[in-house]
């Protein structure tokens, strides 16, 4: 990579990735243009994105797989241009295609990791049992991988990137193609490894995913970062809340109605959709406004924007389904 300012990256401990103005470009199309990230060390950070937008090529550059054409990034606190190899022995890559070889066992695709990090062999078989049994994959690990369910093979694909002890882990679509429990039961491993200090960069095409796990969150588009903060703060920059009120009768309906106006007003369900921030403050207002006439409602429901709307109104298009997700990334 060339460095295009003589800016320098900030380097401390509490950054497990730390990347300013990140650029490539294949011929004339740019596929990241000016990527600037900060990851917390132990944090969960995940990377949104339509197709297409770069999210695969940030995880590539970060792990050292293709240069950059420009800009700057440390992993782990060393410089991917200065210390290459040592940004390669602090990391684990785990992507939508496995790397899980069908002809071996569990335990041999365990063991041949072991045996490519080096580890001496009384400690690489350590290593290998204290991962299947963390990952659940003991009684299956003399197993040919080619008889795992899509679930067991990403788990022991992870398994595999763990055996070098890395201390980040860039996972690159984990999930695609699993059904829904395997990839709650990946959640939770996910979850651990963050809880045990390990820091986690996740791209993902479900927004579910990242509303569920990361810390942080970036949308990507067009090879630029166009928004980035926690789920709430996210969400919180799109409009579109309301206040749901429910009511025991039509009369108490049209009674509320006079006050708030008739904004979502559905006579069959006897309830009032009032546009609003739904902070604290709004909804305190509007109690206090129905306490005024001596209205109660008999339910009340708060809902904010969600991540495919927030996807919608950054990127300017809607998010892919889980369906097309799965047939635009084959496993």
């Amino acid at each position: 990579m060339t460095a295009t300012t003589t800016e320098t990256v900030p380097v401390t401990t509490t950054h497990g990735i730390s990347a300013h103005a990140l650029r490539k470009a294949y011929g004339d199309k740019v596929v990241l243009d000016g990527v600037d990230l900060q990851v917390g060390a132990g944090t969960i950070f995940a990377l949104l994105g339509p197709n297409g937008a770069g999210k695969t090529t940030t995880v590539q550059i970060l792990s050292t797989l293709i240069p950059a054409d420009a800009g700057e990034a440390r992993v782990a606190g060393h410089h991917l241009d200065a210390a290459p190899d040592a940004v390669r022995a602090a990391i684990g890559v785990t992507g939508q295609f496995s790397a899980v070889d069908n002809l071996l066992t569990g335990e041999e695709n365990m063991l041949l990791m072991a045996d490519l990090h080096h580890l001496p062999r009384r400690e690489g078989r350590r290593r290998c049992d204290e991962l299947l049994a963390r990952f659940e994959l003991t009684e299956a690990a003399r197993k040919p991988a080619s008889t795992y369910s899509g679930g067991m093979r990403r788990k022991l694909d992870l398994a595999m990137t763990l055996v070098g002890n890395p201390s980040v882990i860039f996972l690159d679509e984990p999930t695609t193609g699993l059904d829904p429990r395997s990839r709650r039961s990946l959640w939770e491993v996910i979850q651990g490894l963050a809880e045990g200090g390990v820091t986690i960069f996740l791209t993902t095409q479900y927004l579910e995913e990242a509303d569920q796990l990361a810390d942080r969150i970036a949308v990507l588009d067009g090879g630029r970062i166009v928004a980035e903060g926690t789920a709430e703060q996210l969400k919180a920059r799109i409009p579109g809340g309301f206040i749901r009120l429910r009511f025991t009768s039509a009369a108490r309906l049209d009674a509320a109605a006079l006050v708030l106006g008739r904004d979502g007003y559905d006579a069959q369900a006897l309830t009032l959709e009032i546009p609003s921030d739904t902070g604290v403050a709004a909804l305190r207002s509007l109690l206090d406004r129905l306490d005024a006439v001596a209205v109660q409602p008999e339910a009340l429901t708060v809902h904010t924007p969600d991540l495919d709307d927030v996807f919608l109104a950054l990127t300017g298009r809607p998010h892919a389904s889980e369906a097309e997700s799965s047939k635009e990334n084959p496993r």
